[in-house]
């Protein structure tokens, strides 16, 4: 075999990404649906079981948080344990630390129970009385903190609705538009939904989370449908897909990478709650993005001829 046949050779192994695409696509789409499907089943689920749509922590229930100030180290997980066997209501505990030392100053407990209950129980565990000088308790009350639960996600649902409106405003475009809507849609559901089945407890800094993730969602969905859309013309469809799948993916796999590892690295709960919630988003919108809406807007360049 000369070296000609060689190259020839080589070329029809070579593995066609456009022509792999071209058959598989549809499929790549119905996986992102059943994300979806998945996502509300569980939900709804969820919600006829617990009467609510997601795990929430004392800043949207309403509670009590004591603030232990501690000259030694903590077992947190057992404290944790031992609490929620004790008073038989949801409890979370956070460290504050000093920066400059990394040493723990004060452990932040918030409990749904009574104050005077969680006191004593934090007491038994600890061996020692609570007083002003080495605890601090504040009190939130159930009906302020609804309220506040109420409009968080009032304004959430603006945001989306806003965001539906601006999107129809670029495109102009009802398929299109649907797409980049049902890909941010994938993402939120997605996300709330691993949140409740990893029992993760999200409270204000969580809602502002999902604020944030609509932003993430959305601008690799534009990026998408502008290049396949406005740019017909300039090259072949699954060029310009291409392009934009070159440039998304950097793009989103950059935030996931840098999000995710915020994760691990911070210790506030608060900071941990909002890198969570953008980590599961920016991995669903990898799938939402790529598999679901990119397919989408294929599906309709052939439909209607925008090849």
């Amino acid at each position: 075999m000369n070296g000609k046949e060689k190259v020839e050779e080589k070329e029809k192994r070579k593995f066609d990404v456009s022509s792999w695409y071209d058959r598989n696509y549809k499929k790549l789409l119905f996986l992102s649906l059943a994300l979806l499907f998945a996502s509300v089943i569980y939900i709804a689920v969820f919600y006829f079981f617990h009467h609510d749509f997601m795990h929430k922590d004392v800043s949207l229930t309403g509670g009590t948080s004591i603030t232990v100030y501690v000259e030694k180290p903590i077992n947190t997980r057992e404290l944790e344990n031992f609490l929620e066997k004790e008073l038989n209501k949801p409890t979370s505990i956070r460290t504050l630390q000093d920066i400059t030392a990394r040493k723990t100053i004060a452990v932040v407990i918030e409990t749904t129970a009574d104050s005077e209950e969680a006191k004593r129980a934090i007491e038994k565990f600890l061996g020692f009385e609570l007083t002003q000088e080495n605890s601090s308790i504040e009190i939130s009350g159930p009906t302020l903190s609804k309220s506040f639960y109420k409009q968080l996600i009032i304004a959430v649902i603006l945001a989306f609705f806003f965001m539906a409106i601006v999107v129809f405003i670029i495109f102009r475009t009802a398929i299109p538009s649907l797409a980049v809507i049902l890909a941010a849609l994938t993402d939120l559901l997605g996300s709330l939904a691993l949140c409740n089945a990893l029992n993760f407890r999200i409270g204000t800094a969580g809602i502002a989370a999902f604020l944030m993730l609509i932003g993430y969602s959305v601008d690799t969905d534009i990026m998408l449908t502008t290049k396949v859309i406005k740019r017909r013309g300039e090259s072949a469809l699954n060029e310009r897909l291409a392009s934009a799948a070159k440039t998304g993916l950097s793009m989103t796999l950059t935030s996931f990478v840098a999000v995710l590892t915020a994760y691990f690295i911070v210790q506030s709960t608060v900071l941990k709650q909002i890198f969570f919630i953008l980590s599961a988003g920016l991995f669903f919108d990898l799938i939402s993005t790529w598999f679901g809406n990119a397919s989408i807007l294929k599906w309709y360049c052939e439909k209607k001829g925008l090849k």
